[in-house]
């Protein structure tokens, strides 16, 4: 079993920058790919990044690829999303996940039915 549990969220200005965190509890959390979802006013929840369990590598939505950043402490059982030049569009809840893909062979997947565990998520709203 793992709890995540999303902090860091708030208002801001077009421009800014803010980062998430999403504190984890269980042994396990190395070896679960970490995710960011997140979801607007009136719409579906969305993929926005992911960090492998297995390879470390990151993967981004084309809407936030250049401007945000996962980031995952294995000691601190902690991921961060680090969010600069936010627009007003990225306002959203934005939810954390895990996956607990089992073989580092199986693809990364950025379907939140995939997903296992989540956080109660976190609101940030950037006003233009």
């Amino acid at each position: 079993q793992v709890q995540l549990v999303e902090s860091g969220g708030g208002l801001v200005q077009a421009g800014d920058s803010l980062r998430l965190s999403c504190a984890a509890s269980g042994r396990t959390f190395s070896s679960y790919d970490m995710g960011w979802f997140r979801q607007a006013p009136g719409k579906e929840r969305e993929f926005v990044t992911v960090k492998s369990w297995s390879s470390g590598r990151a993967y981004y939505a084309d809407s936030v690829k250049g401007r945000f950043t996962i980031s995952k402490d294995n000691a601190k059982n902690t991921v961060y999303l680090q969010m600069n030049s936010l627009k007003p569009e990225d306002t959203a809840v934005y939810y954390c996940a895990a996956d607990a893909r089992r073989y580092s062979w199986a693809a990364v997947s950025m379907a939140q039915n995939d997903y296992d565990y989540w956080g109660q998520g976190t609101q940030v709203t950037v006003s233009s």
